[in-house]
């Protein structure tokens, strides 16, 4: 869990390149390369679900990093963090792009992303080790040269946090 108990934004650009596993409901192990994230890290990132203090929703942020942040957006799509830092401070990495391993079709967007892995808020909390059937592997590095850094999308709201440099995607190089 040393991985994830680290600055959310290193965390963000070192999940690059892993690979998202998921025991399917047939027992089957789904698996994609981490092309897309964006990092949430602390209570003044005004773009941040922590930036109004803890609540029932955001309780996963304020702890220790290594489990899962779910939650429901517009009623109908799932979204799923990986919580990162120490306990108190609450940081996660939106995940928002996956390759899937032997397809040539994306998984482009949390709601997809999330669709396709079977990730629901059942999984809000939860450890990320195969005993939970959600987990990340080690895969292949990304090369800096490969990794775009730009904002992150949909948060207008955000004051001067709409243009921090925190989303974090799998280029051509």
């Amino acid at each position: 869990m040393s991985f994830y108990r680290r600055d959310g934004l290193m965390v963000a650009r070192d999940l690059l390149g892993r690979a998202l596993c998921r025991r399917m409901p047939d027992g089957s192990v789904l698996r994609g390369r981490i092309v897309e994230v964006e990092a949430y890290d602390g209570p003044e990132d005004g773009a941040s679900h922590a930036r109004f203090g803890p609540t029932k929703r955001n309780a996963p942020m304020f702890l220790a990093g290594g489990i899962t942040y779910v939650y429901l957006i517009y009623g109908m799509h799932h979204c799923m963090n990986v919580v990162t830092g120490k306990e108190g401070h609450p940081s996660a990495v939106l995940l928002r792009g996956v390759e899937l391993a032997g397809s040539d079709q994306p998984a482009k967007g949390p709601g997809r992303l999330t669709k396709t892995f079977n990730i629901d808020r059942s999984l809000d909390g939860e450890p990320l080790r195969k005993a939970s059937g959600l987990w990340v592997e080690a895969g292949e590095p990304v090369a800096d040269s490969q990794v775009e850094v730009t904002p992150r999308i949909g948060i207008d709201y955000a004051g001067e946090w709409v243009d921090a440099p925190r989303r974090f995607i799998v280029g051509d190089g």
